[in-house]
This record gives structure tokens, sequence and C-alpha cells, in this order.
């Protein structure tokens, strides 16, 4: 083989080779950043996988939040009118918080009825429904979903 081609050869193949690990180590670091949506259905059918970071989102079941006095940890169940989970969070919640308020969880899920969850949104006004969460209480049929909907 002639010197000048052999050198181009392994030219391109250093270039195939650093392209291959950078498209691998971008592929790991999508893996492990992306977050998905699950309902309550989902979670309480084992459909979301255990110990993986995602968001969850439904209605919060009225008399279910529990406080601890002594810190900032809070308990409260989440639901879409077929699935239920208890979801823990430590922190402070939005000011829009309660019961029977749709709301958005962002953390992971530890077993299969407990959520831990590091963020809670709630909606910002008395008309809004996150969208995910309004599509989750439509398909399971929730009778709150379309009272939600006509009234946006």
């Amino acid at each position: 083989m002639n010197p000048v081609r052999k050198q181009r050869l392994i030219i391109i193949l250093g270039v195939v080779v650093g392209l291959a690990v950078a498209t691998g180590l971008l592929l790991f670091a999508l893996k492990q950043n992306i977050n998905l949506f699950y309902t309550p259905q989902q979670v309480a059918s084992g459909e979301a996988p255990v110990g993986s970071y995602m968001r969850v989102g439904g209605l919060v079941v009225a008399g279910s939040v529990k406080r601890d006095p002594n810190t900032l940890d809070v308990t409260f169940d989440l639901t879409d009118g077929k699935g239920t989970f208890s979801v823990h969070y430590r922190g402070i919640l939005p000011d829009l918080f309660r019961e029977g308020q749709g709301i958005v969880a962002n953390g992971q899920l530890m077993a299969a009825n407990r959520f831990e969850a590091a963020e809670v949104l709630a909606k910002h006004d008395e008309t809004y429904m996150p969208p995910e969460v309004q599509d989750a209480l439509e398909k399971a049929g929730h009778p709150g979903a379309n009272a939600e909907k006509s009234a946006q």
C-alpha cells in the first residue's frame, strides 16, 4: 500500500472512531437526562420503572395531605381516577397547592406506590391545568377533566 494512502486511511479511521465515541457519549448523556411523564394509573400498574427519574401528574386526593410539624416534609396521594400512589416531598410547596388541585411532580419513583418528589409544580390560576395532566385525566375518564376543559 502506498504510504500516502496508508496515512489517509489512518486519519479516516481515527475520525470515524472519534465520531463513534462522541456519538456514544452523547446518547449516554441523553439517556441519563431524559425525564418521561407518567400518569398515576401507569405508576400504580407498574408501567413506570422503579428507581428512575420522571415526571408524574394528577390530582391531589382530598384529605391525603399530611405535613410533619417539625420539618418541611409533606406526603400526599396523587390520582387520575384509576390509579393512586403516594408522593413524598421535602420543601416548601407552591402557594397554589391544595387538595383536588392538578399538579406535576418531578422526582424519582422509589417503589411501586411511593414517589420522592424533588419539585412540585401547581397550576397558575383557577382555569389552567397542565396539558399532560389534562390528557391523563381524560384518558382515565375522570369526571373533573371535562369541567376543567370547559372552564378554559
